[in-house]
């Protein structure tokens, strides 16, 4: 996971407990330069999904808290989900996505293999169990080079 900005970090600090409130998963927080404008860009999660009332919802209430808690010079404050194809990178991601399909590359073969596709049955500490075609197989995290929700069309 990429370090986050200390203004990044502050705000995410600050959203983290409504957030929590909320039902909801932050998954990061953004600032930085897109064009000439500065963006501070808030991702939010749930099992399911992020709707756009979802964002509109939070974004109300955690603006407020952004304003009173730190001196941001943000052109703009955006609260986005983290898309449908962003990688899994902390337990908690697993965790979310128990029971969904996953696209797993791996940095070393295991099994003979170093990609598979699996759904996520357990995740805990560090580990993540996925049950494969082939069986059931336990990764530590630090294993995994990639991991993205498995699409179907």
């Amino acid at each position: 996971m990429k370090k986050r900005s200390k203004k990044a970090q502050q705000a995410y600090d600050i959203v983290l407990p409504l957030a929590k409130s909320m039902g909801y998963d932050l998954v990061d927080v953004e600032y930085g330069k897109e064009g000439q404008k500065m963006f501070l860009t808030v991702f939010i999660d749930k099992r399911g999904g992020i709707t756009a009332d979802d964002c509109e919802a939070f974004s109300k209430e955690a603006d407020a808290l952004i304003d009173e808690g730190m001196d941001s010079d943000a052109d703009y404050f955006v609260v986005s989900s983290p898309g449908l194809t962003r990688p899994l990178e902390t337990i908690e991601d697993y965790m979310r996505y128990e029971g969904e399909k996953i696209d797993v590359k791996l940095f070393a073969a295991k099994d003979g293999t170093k990609e598979f596709t699996g759904e996520i049955t357990g995740a805990e500490g560090e580990e993540v169990t996925f049950a494969t075609e082939e069986g059931d197989i336990t990764l530590n995290i630090k294993d995994i080079a990639k991991a993205v929700r498995h699409i179907e069309f």
